[in-house]
């Protein structure tokens, strides 16, 4: 009797467990890796009382979605071109990011990065490299199963910027656009 209450109950407790398994992983993930170049032009917000041009660079990114909303991206900038007096504002960023809109081939992406972001000053004033936070957002559209083009905006705050003597250290807020096309090494379904 006892036998028999024993093999019931483990029945009881196994027989869900053939059900447990749910079917994304059984068909495959829905995550996606892309890389990809992109062209930035960003106003740098130099020193007060210097007048700075855009500047100009490339920069490479990668994002990695482990589902269709939410997702990280790292990117890293050169922008050497193009600065005022030799100016120069390079930075290298991650974080993470969030699928707000998908319609059709179009998507929009919110994202929130941290990292570094480094200036060499016009007319060699100084170099500093900063802690950088960067709220901004990408429109992509997918051309084919394996690219897409980018567009992206992002609005920097480096608080403890320029760290100069002779200039107040309120900050700096360097912003600007960025062009780029993206390969999918591994797309989502």
């Amino acid at each position: 009797m006892i036998r028999k209450i024993l093999v019931f109950a483990g029945a009881l407790i196994l027989a869900p467990l053939g059900y447990a398994q749910v079917a994304p992983s059984t068909t495959g993930g829905n995550g996606s890796i892309t890389i990809g170049g992109t062209v930035s032009a960003f106003h740098p917000d130099s020193l007060p009382g210097y007048t700075s041009g855009e500047v100009i660079g490339p920069g490479f990114f990668f994002d990695v979605n482990l589902e269709p909303r939410w997702g990280a991206e790292g990117e890293a900038r050169w922008m050497h071109w193009n600065g005022s007096g030799g100016q120069t504002q390079p930075d290298y960023l991650i974080g993470p990011r969030y699928r707000a809109l998908h319609w059709h081939n179009l998507a929009l992406w919110g994202k929130f990065m941290m990292g570094a972001g480094v200036e060499s000053f016009p007319n060699q004033i100084g170099t500093g490299s900063y802690f950088a936070m960067a709220p901004g957002g990408d429109v992509e559209y997918t051309v084919s199963p394996r690219f897409d083009i980018r567009a992206g905006y992002e609005y920097q705050l480096w608080p403890a910027a320029p760290n100069i003597p002779g200039y107040p250290n309120s900050g700096m807020h360097p912003s600007g656009f960025t062009l780029g096309i993206g390969y999918h090494i591994i797309r989502q379904k």
